[in-house]
């Protein structure tokens, strides 16, 4: 569908597996990595787990966005997504980790379905996601491999 917004991006961590996934895989992390989200509250417990439900707000494109992350798949190590149960627009954020060498390969995909204003500012919203992600993936790598 042409209003389909899917970015993806990736990095290499020089950090093991699983000291990326448990950081990055840790949405109460978000805030340090991530540019443009200010908070996150637990609806249910943590740790993360399918299921798991966690309150986002963040700043984008000038704007304050609340929404609602579910977890929808869990593979300890390899694989995380998170769907939004609410917000401005369906989105769904995966992130997957693998083995690269003795560090880690980092892939950050959001796709979603914009309306409104998102769906008007499609072009202008997926290249600001793409820059934003590739810096918040710059951040991470930064955090851990300071570690």
């Amino acid at each position: 569908m042409a209003s389909r917004v899917d970015v993806q991006v990736e990095t290499v961590i020089d950090r093991p597996v699983d000291v990326v996934s448990a950081y990055a895989g840790d949405p109460t992390n978000a805030p340090e990595w991530y540019a443009n989200i200010s908070s996150v509250e637990w609806r249910t417990a943590p740790p993360v787990a399918v299921g798991s439900e966690m309150d986002f707000v963040a700043r984008f494109l000038g704007r304050r966005i609340a929404y609602t992350y579910r977890v929808t798949e869990l593979e300890p190590g390899e694989r995380l997504v998170m769907a939004t149960a609410q917000g401005p627009f369906p989105m769904q954020t995966t992130y997957t980790w693998e083995p690269a060498g003795a560090g880690t390969r980092m892939t950050l995909r959001n796709t979603g379905e914009p309306s409104g204003f998102a769906k008007v500012a499609k072009p202008a919203m997926e290249a600001a996601m793409r820059r934003a992600t590739t810096k918040d993936l710059a951040r991470l790598k930064e955090i851990l491999e300071s570690r």
